[in-house]
């Protein structure tokens, strides 16, 4: 599964809190905080739903 490290960069280059991400991506707040630092499980839906609210590609918030 990705680790979506660069999820905390992306969310802060377009200005949005983890609460504004979580609203628009319809997931928790805690999944947003868990995420950026460093948990592994991620579901595709959930990396989807990231990608989509933030608008960039889900590869995007994969980095190395």
């Amino acid at each position: 599964m990705p680790v979506l490290t660069r999820l905390r960069e992306v969310r802060l280059r377009t200005a949005l809190s983890q609460e504004d991400l979580a609203r628009l991506a319809k997931v928790a707040r805690t999944t947003i905080v868990r995420l950026e630092q460093g948990d592994p499980h991620v579901r595709p839906v959930t990396h989807r739903k990231l990608a989509r609210a933030l608008k960039v590609a889900p590869a995007e918030l994969v980095g190395e």
